[in-house]
């Protein structure tokens, strides 16, 4: 289920499925240029980064972004037709790749309030659910997740932090669980291993950073 995933910083990943796809590129580093689809949660700077897209898109790359960032993609040097806009809660297809858009936001925080209009994505491939959550808390509508791999930020301040992030994991079991978004930025290296010792025994904690 997860062969195939790389895990840069923060919420950036690299999956190769079907497609190559990418979530949040960021401190890429390298001119890959072989991206199928990226996909962005939300605008904030590590989240939507311009240089990090351009280093993983070709030509005919698609990008799917929250409808509340068609003001950020007069930046994008992307031709309008692989541009996809989507809403909060909304089902899409998108190069061939089926998708759910799920609220991605924080409950009590400024970050990231609900009205921001930032997602995170429900993928089906090859009948496997992938969640990548995005930047939020332990909020009602990721409680209600059904998925076989998660992807959810564990880093604290701007989201959820490890224990909230295994509450979250404990109660919509998914087969694998992967942290994100902490060990750079905000978020020690070893809260990877102090929300993994939080799971149950029946949930496989895969750790990448």
């Amino acid at each position: 289920m997860t062969k195939g995933i790389r895990i840069f910083t923060q919420n950036s990943i690299r999956m190769e499925k079907e497609k190559i796809i990418y979530f949040d590129p960021f401190r890429i580093n390298q001119e890959l240029k072989d991206a199928d689809i990226i996909f962005i949660t939300h605008n904030h700077y590590d989240h939507f980064s311009l240089e990090d897209i351009g280093n993983v898109a070709k030509k005919d790359t698609k990008i799917v972004l929250p409808e509340r960032m068609k003001k950020d993609t007069k930046r994008l040097n992307f031709a309008e037709e692989n541009i996809f806009y989507v809403k909060p809660e909304q089902s899409y297809t998108v190069d061939g790749i089926y998708f759910t858009t799920v609220p991605s936001y924080n409950i009590i925080k400024p970050f990231h309030p609900k009205s921001y209009g930032g997602v995170g994505y429900l993928l089906e491939i090859q009948g496997i659910r992938y969640y990548i959550a995005g930047d939020m808390d332990l909020t009602p509508e990721s409680r209600k997740v059904q998925c076989d791999v998660a992807f959810l930020p564990i880093g604290g301040i701007y989201t959820m932090n490890y224990k909230k992030a295994a509450e979250l994991a404990n109660l919509i079991k998914p087969k694998v669980v992967i942290p994100v978004h902490y060990g750079s930025i905000i978020g020690k290296r070893e809260d990877g291993l102090r929300f993994q010792e939080l799971l149950a025994s029946d949930i496989q904690c895969e750790i990448y950073i």
